[in-house]
């Protein structure tokens, strides 16, 4: 005990000496009900700095004044800070350095008790300098203020540049699961799908009429080589963005009627899910000649007629009207795309759709610069036609995943995994019936010549109908699974049983008891009805034998998290506040006083990934009611501090045994600490193969609440934990960065307090090994 108040005690004054406070009343003698100013000067030592309370890049000083009775109200002001960007932090700092005086506006009560009173203000604040910084710490100043009735009322003017400060805006709380999709991956599906339509029959046979369109009109205008390819390239680009323009429009479109939260949840709502069954069901019968969707002509002649006035306005409703035209066969891509949106962010259906665009009007600008390649292309023919009746088979079996997904969600247990399979095996077999001449639709005369890339096309789907049997009969089916049914699925409230381990549905407290009963630990599977990834664990992963047994060795209990019922709000809202997020399939292990052991929160393909988390939680001992919580890591003779996974859980330093461990203790309102991770990263790709680990560790009060934001503007390469408060005085931690590397036996054999250059810590490093 004495030992840490004399750390306290050091630490307060070593603190103290950066700056120092005053406090001064104008005037020191008042009457009740008037007006004082007090100003709170603090010196600042040289080299220092403090930030101001507006600052949103680092942590802002405040003023508190202490309560008392002779004070009916009070506000602050600050002078003008010094503003900076930062561009480690990336924002616009403000700051003070050598002095600053903050002034206080008290206003007196009217019924003020006379005589001496004291007045104490308290200022909360971090100072740093361009190597370390200092943790906030907190500092009074005191001043008396004499009420006497007697005394005359002074009037009070502040001095200029002062004003009440704007508070910083706290960083929003990341909630995005860690399986959301990738943008590069999103876009280049996007771009994909653009290039796609080329080879639609609305879209492919006006290649050849549109390039002549503004090759024409370019050649009417330049009369030279240079200036033709110069007016090519202008229409080319005019001609490109009438296109680009509409699609994004429906991306905007989109965006604006469902909002962000609504794009958020497209895959879970069952009535969105079946309004896109319903549309491309509508989009399938139109592209197997049951009924043909257009435009309505009277909108495309006006356009048409505008754009043969020419010029850049003309091509740019070209391009629009080209839009309009081949709508009938670019839907389906486009409904596909911004059901592709389901959990991104407010601009990704807007986003998408523009790379969708760009796709699409690639070739265009291409051919418009390169013309003589138009005749290499091929003819417009039967082809085409035949490519139409498959996207028709194909736009139809598409729509079952999400007619499945509403049915699934709703409970209605019409759509099980049989008649989902039966369906996909009947219509990928007449696609492939269709191409070999089976079946008489558009597109194929008897007379026909069969080429060799019909016929294998031909007899690829049918080997995919084929594939689907074995589903229906209870077998796996692979990368399928994650979009069919599974075998299982029923209404709300039924357990699975889809192998032999044994699972509570939606029952988290049964778990609980279970897991006291039986001295066992709580495996959580937080899951949903229309979540492609999560069917797919559970067919291809969960079951597998060598997963299966050291499952039965847990409580098992699966969380639906977005049905219709009560019960999936309960466990959305339960994961959201245990482990801060709203994924699925999301993963926990948990004793029975809800410790959380370990997690593995998205989808993984490979099962030693997830065999390994598994075991995790297997080999720990279950908490006794009451006692130390499960997975604690005990002492063993290691240096290393005892830190928590940003999920709360106990972060396992038995994993870093045998290896050179740089741990940097760090938070994300130090500048000179956000200035060292890249350098971290360097080292941990340069020496990581040799044998070493780095290991950040955030001492922030709001610990992943400011940490999970940050790290996606700063990503680390590294493990990164949570420090807890005693750490401040086991490692000394006066100031921060302060890194400490650890030998292979787990002993310290250097410290480096404040900001570092790279080079110092490597070469310790390169010591150590």
């Amino acid at each position: 005990m004495k030992l840490a108040l004399a750390l306290v005690v050091a630490f307060t004054a070593f603190a103290q000496d950066q700056v120092k406070w005053d406090l001064a009343l104008d005037p020191a003698t008042a009457p009740p009900g008037a007006v004082v100013l007090a100003r709170m000067t603090g010196h600042i030592d040289a080299g220092w700095h403090i930030y101001s309370m507006s600052t949103a890049a680092a942590i802002p000083t405040t003023l508190q004044l202490a309560p008392n009775s002779i004070i009916e109200s009070y506000r602050v002001l600050q002078p003008a800070p010094k503003r900076a960007f930062d561009p480690t932090a990336n924002a616009e700092t403000e700051t003070y350095e050598q002095a600053v005086a903050f002034l206080v506006e008290l206003h007196l009560k009217k019924d003020a008790a006379p005589g001496p009173a004291e007045l104490t203000v308290t200022a909360r604040y971090q100072t740093c300098n361009d190597k370390k910084c200092i943790p906030p710490v907190k500092r009074p100043a005191s001043a008396t203020l004499a009420i006497d009735p007697a005394a005359q009322a002074a009037a009070v003017s502040l001095p200029p540049g002062y004003a009440v400060p704007s508070p910083p805006k706290p960083g929003a709380a990341s909630t995005s699961g860690s399986q959301d999709q990738g943008w590069w991956a999103f876009l280049l599906v996007a771009f994909g799908f653009g290039l796609a339509t080329i080879f639609t029959p609305c879209v492919f046979p006006m290649i050849p009429i549109t390039v002549s369109y503004f090759m024409n009109q370019q050649s009417s205008a330049e009369p030279s080589a240079a200036g033709k390819r110069s007016s090519a390239l202008s229409q080319a680009l005019v001609f490109c963005l009438g296109i680009i323009v509409l699609f994004s429009g429906l991306g905007l479109l989109a965006t604006a009627i469902m909002g962000p939260a609504g794009v958020a949840q497209l895959g879970a709502n069952p009535w969105v899910n079946g309004f896109i069954s319903a549309l491309f069901i509508v989009f399938g019968l139109s592209l197997l000649g049951a009924f043909e969707i257009t435009i309505p002509s009277s909108i495309l002649t006006r356009l048409n007629r505008s754009s043969e006035k020419g010029g850049f306005a003309g091509t740019l409703l070209m391009g629009l009207t080209f839009s309009l035209a081949s709508f009938a066969c670019v839907g389906p891509f486009v409904g596909t795309l911004l059901a592709a949106s389901v959990g991104g962010s407010l601009a990704r259906p807007i986003v998408g759709m523009v790379t969708f665009a760009a796709g699409l009007a690639s070739p265009f600008f291409l051919l418009a610069l390169f013309p003589s390649y138009l005749q290499r292309l091929p003819r417009s023919g039967g082809w085409l036609a035949r490519v139409k009746v498959v996207m028709g088979f194909v736009i139809l079996a598409a729509s079952l995943k999400y007619l499945a997904s509403m049915d699934q969600v709703l409970g209605w247990g019409l759509l099980t995994r049989e008649r989902f399979l039966a369906a996909w095996i009947v219509l990928t077999a007449m696609a492939g019936l269709y191409l070999l001449g089976f079946l008489r639709l558009e597109g194929i005369k008897p007379d026909d010549r069969m080429g060799l890339g019909r016929l294998l096309t031909g007899m690829a789907f049918l080997v995919l109908s084929l594939t689907f049997v074995p589903g229906m009969l209870g077998g796996k089916l692979g990368f399928w699974d994650a979009y069919v049914p599974a075998a299982d699925s029923g209404a709300p409230g039924v357990a699975s049983s889809g192998t032999n381990l044994v699972w509570l549905k939606n029952q988290y407290p049964e778990a609980l008891d279970q897991a006291r009963r039986e001295g066992k630990l709580v495996f959580v599977n937080f899951t949903g009805y229309a979540c492609a990834n999560c069917h797919w664990m559970e067919a291809n992963i969960l079951p597998r034998p060598e997963i299966a047994n050291v499952l039965k060795n847990f409580v098992l209990v699966e969380l639906y998290t977005d049905g219709e019922d009560q019960a999936s709000g309960k466990n959305a809202d339960f994961e959201k506040a245990k482990f801060q997020t709203i994924s699925t399939p999301f993963y926990a292990i948990v004793d029975a006083n809800e410790n959380v052991i370990a997690v593995s929160p998205d989808r993984t393909t490979d099962p030693k990934v997830f065999l390994a988390f598994l075991e995790k939680g297997a080999t720990a001992a279950p908490t006794p009611a009451g006692g130390q919580a499960a997975g604690q890591v005990a002492a063993d003779g290691s240096d290393l501090p005892k830190v928590n996974n940003l999920d709360g859980s106990p972060f396992d330093t038995a994993a870093l045994n045998g290896k050179v461990v740089v741990v940097d203790f760090w938070a994300t309102w130090c500048v000179p600490c956000v200035h060292e991770i890249p350098g971290f990263n360097q080292i941990l790709r340069e020496y990581g193969p040799k044998g070493v680990a780095v290991l950040g560790v955030s001492m922030d009060d709001d610990g992943a609440t400011v940490v999970r934001p940050f790290l996606k503007k700063h990503p680390m390469d590294y493990n990164v934990a949570l420090g807890p408060q005693p750490l401040f005085e086991q490692f000394k931690l006066d100031e921060l960065p302060v890194t400490v590397i650890f030998g292979r036996n787990g002993k310290q054999v250097k410290r480096f307090d404040g900001y570092s250059e790279e080079q110092q810590i490597a070469d310790a490093v390169k010591a150590a090994l």
